[in-house]
């Protein structure tokens, strides 16, 4: 197993250059590298033989990476994988490693985004009004370029459920009518409600609900026509 790559640097050197040790003493061994991180969204995740974890965990027990082995065993019961979820993301990583704002996290706006960005805060009061009894709260929107195959994305807080913010893809607003537009934009809401009720934001059952309620297909996919009536391969909300 490779050790973390990049930048760590002071006394959090030391700890965090000994995580992969630890975490293979500790069991895990389908892992060929572990790269750390203080993204606040995404504790860890697992891809292609890496563990991208985040840097706080270097200052955690062994009980606490005995629990994120047993989430990243497939072999282990899901009621014993969800229990060590909500063991691991108990512990405050943001004490030990703060989260870094970096620059490429945020694209340079282009001609025309500060009156499209004002149109879509003007839909989602709209729509909460609507369909949430204006119960959601204020939330800032941002439009992205990277996003190809996702048509929109509520990114929330992955230890408190705090909802951050709601990305729409410039290729959707671009390709595709205004009224799919607004679809888009509820769904995404509907993920908003369950991160405020303190629910699981996922496309289950709780989603597909209130989905049915406001008016949204209850799925995580859906198929699009553009404007232009070309056909279009499904896309992710």
């Amino acid at each position: 197993m490779e050790g973390s790559q990049g930048v760590a640097t002071g006394p959090c050197a030391p700890l965090e250059e000994s995580l992969p040790l630890r975490l293979q003493a500790l069991g895990l061994n389908q892992i060929s590298r572990v790269v750390t991180h203080t993204n606040r969204t995404v504790m860890l995740s697992f891809s292609k033989g890496v563990l991208r974890i985040h840097r706080g965990y270097a200052f955690a027990s062994d009980r606490v990476l005995r629990a994120i082995v047993r989430f990243l065993n497939p072999r282990v019961p899901k009621i014993l994988r969800r229990a060590a979820e909500r063991e691991f993301l108990a512990f405050p990583v943001e004490a030990h490693a703060p989260s870094r704002e970096r620059a490429r996290s945020r694209e340079r706006p282009l001609p025309g985004d500060v009156a499209l960005l004002h149109r879509l805060e003007v839909l989602h009061h709209r729509l909460n009004a609507s369909h949430f009894e204006g119960k959601l709260g204020t939330i800032p929107i941002f439009i992205s370029s990277r996003m190809r195959t996702r048509l929109g994305e509520l990114s929330a807080d992955i230890r408190s459920g705090t909802p951050l913010q709601i990305t729409m893809s410039r290729r959707h607003l671009n390709r595709h009518r205004w009224a799919e537009v607004e679809h888009t934009m509820l769904h995404e809401m509907v993920h908003q409600w369950q991160a405020e009720s303190g629910l699981r934001i996922d496309h289950g059952t709780t989603f597909r609900k209130k989905a049915r309620e406001v008016g949204v297909i209850p799925a995580a996919r859906r198929t699009i026509t553009p404007a232009s009536r070309r056909s279009e391969r499904a896309a992710s909300a």
